[in-house]
């Protein structure tokens, strides 16, 4: 049900659409790759230049924004940006084009979601621990697209994965103009300067969790379709396997609400990490077990939904007032930008030589070591 006084369907649809976007690029550009001819290592480094430029744009954004205060008008013109800029695709197919294209798309493309994320926060206010009700529907565009996307390329090659991006692309940029900017009480708000946030010990070891965490998905998302695919799975299944891990999620978003007030954030991350290691285990042992493969999808509630809700909610607690802009980009860049390039990086050099096996074993073991960092320096907070 829509929360009171908050544009409900409005950040939503952004939702939807963005993740609609990740369930082209995420399952389906590896094998995009794939078919244009480009080897594991290329496939791992082209997806890095993705994921690298959330270091820095990230930040970037986040400090023009806190001097402009229009988030939402960057997050406008960062979507058409990267729409022009993706379509460059199309007229080039050699790695140096593929990798310039890429690199000018995502700078702008990964300015949208930090800026939008706190423009949701600031419209829920003292809802915020509401924030997956909405957050749940990028879930459930990113199942619709994967699993149509996933029956279309059993018909056709995978040429059509630009075309189905693109086509997202557009519908970002046309919700976010329907989107308007949130309250700006934030900036009023008391709060410490960055540099003594980033002193204190439990919010240096959340940004280190946060970098293993996306590190260890690096195999995943670059690699798991053209590993399925491998194993004789059909695209069709593979769409529907995708679909599954955020079917989880999207039911975890459902209770996300109750359980971090009642169990905490910090017992939230914790639980998140232990269930993220057995989950590579799982895709790195038993790849031709369709059952134990659907046990691995559901682990996507914890791998990634309950972490990335229990994470956000511990960047909205630690960085507040005008701090809040630059917290999610710090989440975002060491999270998602340097600890995901790295971990396509490193799957892309080992997915050949020593193999997918080692490849998610070693992924498992990065998840445990966030756990152990998490279990020794997160400290209990209210939620």
């Amino acid at each position: 049900m829509p929360l009171k006084n908050t544009p409900y369907w409005r950040l939503s649809g952004f939702y939807f659409f963005y993740f609609a976007s990740l369930g082209v690029l995420v399952p389906y550009w590896g094998l995009y790759l794939q078919w244009e001819g480009f080897t594991a290592r290329e496939i791992g480094e082209l997806t890095a230049i993705l994921l690298s430029t959330r270091i820095v744009a990230p930040n970037i954004w986040g400090w023009i924004a806190d001097h402009s205060g229009q988030r939402m008008n960057i997050v406008r013109w960062a979507s058409l940006a990267s729409m022009l800029a993706f379509a460059a695709i199309l007229f080039g197919h050699s790695y140096y084009w593929l990798a310039g294209v890429l690199l000018v798309f995502s700078f702008f493309w990964n300015a949208s979601l930090p800026q939008f994320e706190v423009t949701t926060l600031q419209h829920l206010g003292t809802q915020s621990h509401h924030y997956s009700k909405i957050r749940l529907w990028g879930s459930i565009g990113f199942i619709i697209t994967v699993v149509l996307l996933g029956m279309i390329l059993e018909h056709f090659d995978a040429r059509i994965v630009p075309y189905a991006m693109l086509f997202s692309l557009a519908a970002i940029w046309l919700v976010s103009l329907i989107v308007a900017d949130s309250p700006s009480q934030h900036l009023s708000q008391p709060h410490e300067s960055l540099h003594s946030i980033l002193k204190k010990k439990e919010v240096r070891a959340f940004l280190v969790i946060c970098f293993l965490v996306q590190m260890s998905h690096g195999p995943y998302y670059t690699f798991y379709t053209i590993y399925l695919d491998q194993h004789q799975y059909s695209r069709t299944l593979i769409g529907q396997l995708w679909a599954l891990g955020v079917v989880a999620e999207v039911i975890i978003f459902l209770f996300m609400h109750h359980w971090l007030p009642r169990y905490g954030i910090r017992n939230v991350i914790l639980i998140s990490l232990l269930l993220s290691s057995l989950r590579w285990i799982i895709i790195a042992f038993y790849p031709d077990s369709l059952s134990l493969l659907l046990v691995a999808q559901l682990l996507h509630a914890a791998s990634f939904g309950t972490f990335h809700a229990a994470a956000i909610a511990w960047v909205h607690h630690y960085f507040t007032g005008k701090n809040q802009v630059r917290g999610q980009a710090l989440y975002s860049s060491i999270g998602f930008g340097a600890g995901g390039a790295l971990g396509s990086l490193f799957s892309g050099y080992l997915w050949l030589v020593p193999g997918p096996t080692i490849t998610f074993s070693l992924a498992a073991f990065i998840s445990f070591i966030a756990f152990l960092i998490g279990f020794k320096w997160l400290r209990p907070t209210n939620s």
